[in-house]
């Protein structure tokens, strides 16, 4: 059980798993709402470029005022996060140019995934950046909505229609009430930091009208998807993350463990992805 333990703590701790999340996101995008095959170049980056990305955030980050095995685990292992960082980077550069025809929109990928960590680079430019209010839980809500829906829709050259739009506002207030979660148990080492985000101004009780006013918005979107021909077994599917993400929070409020942040929360995005895999649950 101890090495199944340690394999499960390296994929998590190593960013492994949530680069295969962005996958999944992306790929349920191609199957689900283009009906069309995965574009394996744009998978390919997404995978790199979350590893690059992410190796490169907890890299930066050896503090936390509440007890995580997970910073104990980084600060021990910066090596493997510093190898992790340039596999990302040099499959990232790779498959970028690849996709060389959609730079535009690669960029600014790219360009809002950086602001997310920037604050935490160690200088007085990028530290200033702490002062923008809202932030931190805005970009990284938007980077991974960005990345796992529009970027797919943009490579498949279809042409716009509502139920993009729909499926982009729901899958952006899922990961919204699930970022609110993280903020939460982060509030104090954001005050600390001096990062601002909505989540460090609101009281505990308006905190909460902002968790349930994301997740009705993602419910009546998701929904909505219904009178765009999609089949309700579909929909159902889509709906179980968002429902599992309401009845965690009170739970979440008071238990901060790794496993139930960045395996259970984070593979609450992926969740809906991972069930359309089952032949039969996606139309």
């Amino acid at each position: 059980m101890k090495v199944f333990q340690k394999i499960g703590c390296f994929l998590i701790y190593s960013n492994l798993f949530i680069a295969a999340c962005s996958v999944l996101m992306a790929h349920q995008t191609f199957q689900f709402l283009l009906n069309s095959r995965s574009d394996f170049n744009l998978l390919a980056f997404i995978f790199f470029a979350t590893i690059c990305s992410y190796s490169f955030h907890w890299f930066l980050t050896s503090h936390s005022v509440i007890p995580s095995p997970r910073i104990n685990w980084t600060t021990n292992n910066k090596v493997i996060h510093v190898i992790l960082f340039l596999i990302g980077l040099a499959g990232a550069g790779f498959f970028f140019f690849m996709l060389i025809e959609y730079w535009f929109w690669l960029l600014i990928a790219s360009a809002i995934t950086f602001l997310y960590s920037a604050p935490k680079i160690p200088h007085k430019y990028f530290r200033a950046l702490r002062k923008v209010a809202l932030g931190k839980t805005i970009f990284l809500s938007m980077v991974w909505m960005y990345v796992t829906t529009v970027l797919p829709i943009v490579v498949s050259n279809k042409e716009w229609n509502t139920s993009f739009t729909l499926f982009i506002i729901g899958r952006f207030f899922l990961i919204y009430a699930i970022c609110i979660l993280f903020d939460l148990r982060d509030r104090e080492d954001d005050k600390e930091a001096g990062i601002r985000s909505l989540i460090t101004y609101l009281s505990k009780r308006n905190i909460f009208i902002v968790f349930i006013f994301s997740l009705c918005i993602y419910l009546i979107v998701t929904i909505w998807l219904l009178y765009c021909g999609y089949e309700l077994k579909s929909i159902v599917v889509l709906l179980i993350p968002g429902i599992i993400v309401g009845l965690l929070y009170n739970y979440a409020n008071k238990n901060f463990s790794d496993t139930l942040y960045y395996f259970v929360l984070d593979g609450l995005m992926a969740l809906s992805a991972m069930l359309m895999l089952i032949p039969g649950l996606s139309s």
